[in-house]
């Protein structure tokens, strides 16, 4: 949700493109609001302003734990065990970059921190991994002989709880307060039946501190509506408790993990064809298959969590742990993620946990009546309130609030077997300024210094910490543009414990680009450092775009390159325009440079796969709620005649490519060459070379490119083959030698610092991908060709070999034209 441009000063050892720390452009913090803050800086002799563990006074303050009294402390000043405290000297990450010494105190404190809080956690609640079981405590759960319903509310002086099932009339169902405000009652079954009916209305009725009695929907609810004849009505709690027969039920394991996700990121409500909101089951039935069919690996899902304002994009959550229900019921969504199972897809949910909706009526919100932040679910004052998304901000330090949003993550992979998560806003989470007004240049003084926000990274390690300590497989994403160092590494070398962060930079450049530069001004060493400039040993997902360049506003690369032309010249019974030759050849080159040399995943928002036109503008009082504009014309790419197809089918070819190669997983990264004046980037991904032309004109014939190993190299990808929109003028059954370059083991002395080169064909504005090929497998494919072509003779067989058929490194593939 932020789009900035982000350096990072540790660049992978593997890249021979020079970048010094001292180089970059440095930028003083911007000056902010005072905050209050529970931790202390002291300035160094060095002038760095550092944590400090002399501060006096101690703030205590008393939460509930599962029903218990525990003091929490919020400050340094505590007396730690001696296993934290020689916990607290061993600092994974200091060893994988030696710059960070500087700030060796501030991941001391973290980890104390950290280590303290779960602590706490294991002595008052038992465990991690049972602390996140809240909502087996909270909200509604059944009992032997009746419904038990529990809610965190110290603002309230008394509570009901109201619906369908009492005429809405709560004066027989008054709850009873703890000490620690959590409200319960129990309701008795009623002949032999729950006294609330599955699929009935709730809400909870309080009254706070002015008298106003309020009614809000529970915060653990599982499902909540709205009825779609009344505009802007508002939502209804759900009680979600169907019959067993009625239950879906999990038929398929989680497949394994892959090597690298190979992301769809995914829309269901927009994922129709026709001008509407699209359902769980149609978006399993319809569209999962087209996402496996092009050979990705993950889906991820977004909007899923319940929120009332669809335009939203789903990122303005008001029910945590309800599913969105314009697209159905929580079993509906089971279904879909059972078929992905089916189909070997990993399930990835956008979880926003970095704020909640402003809405009071049907949101968390609605908890929030001027109490102190101890006793709400948010800061008060300007600290709980994000000014660009006009939402509320969690307060992290709350004892109830990570036992929330520590649940919600436990909910949603095992009631409904998601894979992992991809954390939206975390930016936002880190910094005390939110990242807004905020530039980083890369200078470790940003993300280390009174404006980071502590609590907030506790909250994240204990999260990463228990995802994957539930389900070991799980891999589970960042959303940040600041680049903070150790985002991406384990939370036992007190990183924060993500697997991978999104590469957010590379789709501004792209955008910069094709908007604003002429194809003779695109510099091969910029795109390259831009594609490149990510943390050694931290994981990342590229992409060239989302649906954050898709939102009404902007338009996707395709429409941006080829613009109103996609409505008249896209059809293949008329000569290509220059315009969209252009357009195809660069939208497969943009996608495929960002997806082999941008990191170690790669991401694809739906529809742009095949060159979706236009823009996504969700239904709104601006556009006369109209859903022309919210949902997929996946005609376009499945008509014959029309030229999408090109660009899908090359997804498709590209996706396959890293299927049989691994690419994405090997740390094998060199860039060899990034030729301004030719227009053109070598470079080597495991054990493939790619050639990206970007010239508009040039063709060159014979041209060297340094590769790592000796041998005979073939074509695997061709973007100028026919079956991708192209001419065809790359020779797939060429074989090409190497040559040995300058001596042995002494780098400077080879061709671009590889020790061997080969030559090709380069046509203008292509991209091929080169593979070594196993003589020794081909020896023996040989031979067994052989044996086949006597026992044809002897039998005097006819026997129809494909003309087209072509080996791929050591696999026998049809439609080989390409590889």
């Amino acid at each position: 949700m932020i789009s900035s441009l982000a350096f990072n000063p540790l660049i992978s050892s593997s890249l021979n493109i020079a970048t010094t720390h001292s180089s970059r452009n440095k930028q003083n913090l911007v000056k902010q609001k005072p905050v209050e803050l529970t931790l202390g800086y002291q300035q160094n002799p060095n002038g760095y302003k550092v944590f400090s563990f002399g501060l006096k006074g101690s703030i205590y303050e008393k939460v509930s734990s599962g029903f218990k009294s525990i003091a929490v402390m919020t400050d340094d000043k505590s007396t730690m065990s001696s296993s934290v405290e020689e916990d607290s000297e061993n600092i994974g990450i200091l060893h994988a970059d030696s710059s960070l010494e500087p700030y060796k105190d501030h991941f001391k404190y973290r980890l104390k921190r950290y280590l303290h809080q779960k602590k706490l956690i294991e002595e008052h609640e038992g465990s991690l991994e049972e602390f996140a079981k809240g909502y087996l405590k909270f909200g509604f759960n059944r009992e032997e002989d009746g419904t038990l319903y529990r809610e965190w509310a110290p603002a309230a002086q008394e509570a009901q709880i109201i619906g369908d099932f009492n005429g809405w009339d709560g004066s027989n169902h008054h709850m009873k307060k703890d000490q620690f405000g959590v409200w319960s009652i129990k309701i008795p079954d009623s002949g032999g039946n729950p006294a609330i009916p599955h699929n009935s209305r709730v809400k909870f009725r309080f009254k706070h501190s002015d008298g106003v009695w309020v009614d809000r929907i529970p915060a653990w609810i599982k499902y909540a509506t709205v009825d779609p004849a009344r505009f802007a009505a508002p939502y209804d709690g759900v009680y979600w408790d169907p019959p067993h027969s009625e239950r879906y039920q999990f038929k398929y394991p989680r497949p394994p993990k892959p090597k690298a996700p190979r992301i769809y990121e995914a829309h269901v409500g927009m994922s129709s064809s026709e001008p509407r909101i699209n359902s769980y089951r149609e978006f399993a039935d319809d569209i999962l298959p087209r996402i496996r069919e092009n050979n990705y690996n993950t889906v991820q899902l977004m909007a899923v969590m319940e929120h009332s304002y669809y335009a939203s994009f789903g990122y303005h959550v008001t029910n945590f742990f309800a599913v969105s229900s314009r697209s159905g019921t929580p079993e509906d969504l089971k279904y879909l993620i059972d078929k992905a199972h089916s189909l070997g897809l990993h399930v990835l949910m956008d979880v926003v946990h970095s704020h909640a909706s402003n809405n009071v009526t049907d949101g968390l919100n609605g908890f929030d009546v001027g109490q102190r932040s101890q006793e709400s679910y948010f800061h008060i004052g300007d600290r709980g309130y994000h000014k660009l998304w006009d939402s509320r901000l969690f307060n992290y330090a709350n004892w109830e609030v990570l036992r929330f949003l520590l649940s919600n993550l436990r909910w949603w992979l095992e009631e409904y077997k998601f894979d992992g998560f991809r954390f939206d806003g975390v930016t936002s989470m880190l910094y005390h300024h939110h990242g807004i007004n905020m530039a980083f240049t890369g200078n470790y003084k940003e993300y280390f210094s009174e404006e980071t926000d502590v609590d907030a990274v506790v909250y994240l390690m204990l999260a990463n910490c228990l995802v994957h300590g539930i389900l070991p497989d799980s891999t589970v994403i960042a959303e940040d543009v600041s680049g903070m160092p150790g985002l991406g590494r384990p939370v036992s070398e007190v990183g924060i414990g993500f697997d991978y962060r999104l590469a957010m930079a590379i789709p501004d450049k792209w955008i910069d680009y094709v908007k604003n530069k002429k194809d003779n001004e695109w510099s091969m060493k910029e795109i390259s450092l831009n594609l490149t400039n990510r943390r050694y040993t931290e994981k990342c997902v590229a992409y060239a775009e989302s649906h954050d360049q898709s939102i009404v506003g902007d338009k996707t690369i395709a429409f941006l390159l080829m613009d109103e032309e996609m409505y008249s010249s896209m059809s293949c019974l008329t000569d290509a325009s220059p315009t969209i030759e252009r357009g195809i050849a660069l939208h497969k080159m943009i996608h495929f440079i960002t997806m082999t040399l941008g990191g170690e995943g790669y991401l694809n928002f739906m529809g742009n796969e095949f060159g979706h036109p236009e823009w996504i503008d969700f239904p709104r009082e601006g556009n006369g709620w109209s859903y022309e504009k919210c949902r997929r014309q996946w005609n376009l790419a499945d008509t014959d005649h029309l030229r999408y197809k090109f660009m899908n089918a090359f997804d498709k070819a590209m996706n396959l490519l890293d299927d049989r190669f691994s690419f994405l997983a090997s740390t094998k990264q060199i860039v060899s060459s990034t030729n301004n004046e030719d227009k053109v980037i070598v470079f080597e991904r495991g054990d493939l070379v790619f050639v990206f032309n970007f010239h508009p004109e040039n063709t060159y014939e014979g041209y060297k490119v340094g590769c790592d190993l000796p041998g005979k190299y073939r074509v695997a990808l061709d973007s100028d083959a026919r079956e991708f929109g192209g001419h065809g003028r790359v020779g797939h059954d060429a074989d090409h030698f190497t040559s040995p370059e300058g001596i042995p083991g002494v780098p400077e002395t080879n061709f671009n610092n590889r020790p061997n080169s080969f030559k090709i064909l380069s046509p203008p504005r292509t991209c091929v991908v080169y593979y070594r090929v196993d003589e020794s497998q081909e020896e023996n494919k040989s031979a067994n060709l052989g044996q086949v072509e006597e026992t044809v003779a002897a039998a005097d067989t006819d026997v129809n070999i494909p003309v087209e058929s072509k080996v791929v490194g050591d696999k026998i593939e049809e439609d080989g034209d390409n590889y």
